[in-house]
């Protein structure tokens, strides 16, 4: 850094004077920095509007897909089943009777302090699997055990009151982990090849002991009293693809028929279609807020542009998304599906009038709103596409325009400092020079007036 005396012989602000002159000096790094936040600026408005675009295409491109609009919604007729429809299903509708529920097996032994008096060897039987576990006689030894084993039973030690000679006494209760009849299950003392012989005991036909809930399937009956009655089963309560597509769940016995019916969703469709006009709603206006001119506060004020304003780009951006959604398909305006184009150049959805169609055409209605979802979608891409969309290379290049002003600015930091440093050592020696001569006349002053005077 030079060193500056600030106006001790000049009587000059040298350091407010350099601070002018650099401000002069600056002014075009200034413009710089302005226009580099102003581009930026620009570049975050062209992100907002690829996201939107982005989330218009991708919602597009899944409505266009095939039998993405063949929706359909299944009811039932009695609390006793729940009954719901995916995208495989199709119209159809069943009656049967709820016969049985499924539920897990759970077993209790007799009531004991000890499970034995020493080491003993337990042998778990569940849905085909033997499992071997080891313990040293002691219930809560068991317990842990068997639910370390991990083999579809979980064990539980239970209080049972006191015997004759007052010592407490337990049971332990063993529970399948899942309902129905394959997950039924056998605990037998002994080892695994003594099962296998028929010589391990069976705790749950020990005296005292039981097996309070077998475990079984849930069991529907279709067609009930016919010659084509058929029972159904299911290790759970849910009947999965008892029709395409459409999952029943058994909540209680029933022996009225329960029917469901598979019918088309005309509100889910009606809702995919109102969703891809809101998305494009959002497009056309975050356009139409970044293109408008706001009149000033005053009348002298100037009036504040957008971001957008003049832009062709964007603008020709908008309109083909919008034109994609608007124009004819297949000789049919959009306005007999309930999409309007309105005068501000914007689109508005009647939700009614779409659902009123699609309940008198739903083939012709679901082809037309495939057609423009198409169109929206490879609209959308062309702009959007991460790779090559025209909104990409926009944002690139304008990114690449900042990068650039960025760097001059920087340039211009070096550059202003270099001149800064020269300017100060041109002041500071400048006031030495001219504190040096106010020293030498000072000395002249001084000198002459002690020379002696002549007299005549």
């Amino acid at each position: 850094m030079a060193f500056s005396i600030d106006g001790i012989a000049s009587g000059l602000k040298t350091k407010e004077l350099i601070s002018q002159l650099m401000q002069v000096e600056a002014r075009p790094q200034t413009l710089l920095k302005a226009k580099a936040a102003t581009t930026q600026g620009f570049i975050t408005s062209l992100q907002q509007l690829n996201t939107r675009l982005g989330a218009l295409t991708e919602l597009a491109t899944k409505t266009a897909k095939p039998q993405a609009l063949d929706l359909f919604t299944a009811t039932s007729s009695s609390d006793a089943a729940r009954v719901t429809a995916s995208s495989t299903a199709r119209a159809g509708s069943l009656d049967f009777t709820v016969r049985q529920l499924a539920q897990a097996q759970s077993s209790v032994t007799d009531a004991m302090t000890r499970f034995s008096t020493d080491a003993s060897t337990v042998t778990l039987q569940v849905a085909g699997r033997t499992t071997e576990v080891q313990t040293s006689g002691t219930l809560d030894d068991v317990v842990a055990a068997v639910n370390r084993a991990d083999a579809g039973i979980t064990a539980t030690k239970v209080s049972a009151g006191k015997d004759a000679g007052g010592v407490q006494q337990y049971r332990l209760q063993f529970t399948a982990k899942e309902p129905g009849a394959e997950n039924g299950f056998s605990v037998l003392r002994g080892t695994a090849d003594e099962a296998a012989a028929g010589t391990a005991t069976d705790l749950f036909t020990e005296p005292g002991a039981a097996t309070v809930r077998t475990g079984q399937d849930a069991e529907l009956v279709l067609w009930g009293g016919s010659s084509a009655e058929q029972v159904v089963t299911s290790s759970s309560n849910t009947f999965a693809e008892l029709l395409p597509g459409v999952s029943v769940t058994a909540a209680k016995v029933s022996a009225d028929p329960v029917s469901i019916t598979v019918g088309a969703d005309t509100e889910g469709t009606t809702k995919m279609a109102k969703e891809l006009m809101d998305s494009l709603q959002s497009v056309l206006t975050f356009v139409a807020a970044n293109t408008k001119v706001t009149p000033g506060a005053t009348a002298s004020a100037a009036p504040t542009s957008g971001r957008f304003t003049g832009d062709s780009a964007v603008r020709g951006i908008a309109q083909s998304v919008l034109s994609a959604a608007t124009a004819p398909v297949d000789g049919r305006s959009t306005a007999e599906l309930g999409i309007n184009l309105t005068r501000s150049g914007t689109v508005e959805f009647d939700e009614k009038k779409f659902a009123a169609a699609l309940a008198a055409n739903p083939a012709q209605v679901k082809e037309s709103l495939t057609q423009l979802s198409a169109r929206v979608a490879e609209a959308g891409k062309a702009a959007s596409d991460t790779f090559d969309g025209d909104l990409t290379r926009r944002i690139q290049s304008q990114e690449s325009s900042v990068r650039s002003m960025n760097d001059r600015v920087a340039s211009w930091d070096l550059s202003l400092g270099k001149r800064r440093a020269t300017l100060e050592r041109t002041y500071a020696a400048l006031e030495v020079q001219l504190s040096r001569m106010q020293s030498q006349g000072d000395w002249l002053s001084s000198q002459l007036a002690n020379m002696p005077s002549r007299s005549n």
